[in-house]
């Protein structure tokens, strides 16, 4: 049994994610800053799961929420950085709090909780059959790639993420840890959503299936980085 970490879980993309990867059998930490609703998703999950309610942009939380998962889980296979946390303000809209924010919670974090995964993956590298020793998975965005504008402060974070993605890859990726950014490049349709047009945006549950077939990938041909779209006629 793989355990999985998902960095930032809430309900639409978190939360499919997490139901995929425990539908496939993986013990699950689920780090979420909403202790209440981590906790019912935990309880609702057909596996073994961890609730470690944390706020990711304190370091100590992530630490904390890492030691928590390896002791009632064992060390970490996956992981997933999911995280964001930015409003959609220009630049001389955006106060240095929420930018500082964006950066914590979103490239920040995920370089603190890489840092704690890829102790266990290592740990564990000679084990695993296949050659492979862990998978690390970036939520990026269509900001990963284009700066929005009126949207600095997620931009600068996307960006950011995807930037210490590549850079993981490279470094990572000889030891058989598979890091892959994943490009969501369009409107999610959550449970929040209201929409005549379901067909231009993305189920959730649809990308939590190509998640899992970054997990499931042989290293002879493993994905950096996966651009994810609804079909739409004007594409």
């Amino acid at each position: 049994m793989q355990t999985a970490v998902i960095a930032g879980v809430g309900p639409g993309l978190g939360e499919s994610i997490a139901r995929r990867f425990a539908a496939e059998g993986c013990a699950l930490g689920l780090i979420a800053r909403t202790e209440g609703y981590v906790e019912e998703l935990t309880a609702d999950l057909p596996t073994d799961a961890v609730a470690a309610p944390a706020n990711l942009a304190e370091p100590s939380d992530i630490e904390a929420a890492f030691d928590r998962i390896r002791g009632e889980l064992g060390p970490v296979d996956v992981l997933v950085n999911h995280a964001s946390a930015a409003g959609w303000t220009g630049l001389l809209d955006t106060d240095l709090d929420a930018y500082d924010r964006a950066y914590k919670v979103g490239p920040r974090a995920g370089f603190l909780c890489s840092q704690e995964a890829v102790k266990d993956m290592r740990a564990g590298a000679a084990a695993g059959e296949d050659g492979t020793a862990g998978t690390i998975i970036f939520t990026g965005a269509t900001t990963s790639v284009r700066g929005r504008e009126g949207a600095v402060g997620f931009s600068m974070a996307k960006f950011g993420s995807r930037g210490l993605a590549e850079s993981m890859a490279r470094e990572l990726g000889p030891e058989g840890i598979h890091v892959a950014h994943v490009v969501i490049d369009g409107g999610i349709l959550t449970p929040g959503v209201e929409t005549d047009t379901p067909e231009e945006y993305l189920d959730p549950d649809a990308i939590a299936d190509s998640y899992w077939h970054l997990v499931q990938q042989d290293r002879s041909a493993w994905t950096l980085e996966l651009d994810l779209r609804p079909h739409v006629e004007d594409f």
